[in-house]
């Protein structure tokens, strides 16, 4: 396994590391934010009242996004597994 294989490996990991995170953060991210600017308006200043929309949300988006996370992991698992010889030589 050369220097270069490795970072490749490397940087593939994290950019599958970086899809899969990115739509539950993302809609994590703007339930906070909307349900942020619904407390600052009616000046309603509960701090768990953000908690159960985000979970929701977050566990709505790994049940919709979870067989495509799932394609993706067994993808690059596979690309991994098959590229075991090359490192071994």
């Amino acid at each position: 396994m050369s220097f270069a294989d490795a970072l490749t490996l490397g940087r593939d990991a994290l950019l599958v590391t970086i899809v899969i995170c990115a739509p539950a953060l993302i809609l994590g991210l703007i339930t906070g934010l909307v349900i942020s600017l619904l407390q600052a308006v009616t000046q309603v200043q509960e701090p768990t009242l953000a908690f159960i929309p985000k979970i929701l949300v977050v566990g709505l988006t790994l049940l919709f996004f979870g067989p495509f996370m799932l394609a993706l992991i067994t993808d690059f698992m596979r690309r991994i597994i098959l590229m075991i010889p090359s490192f071994v030589k």
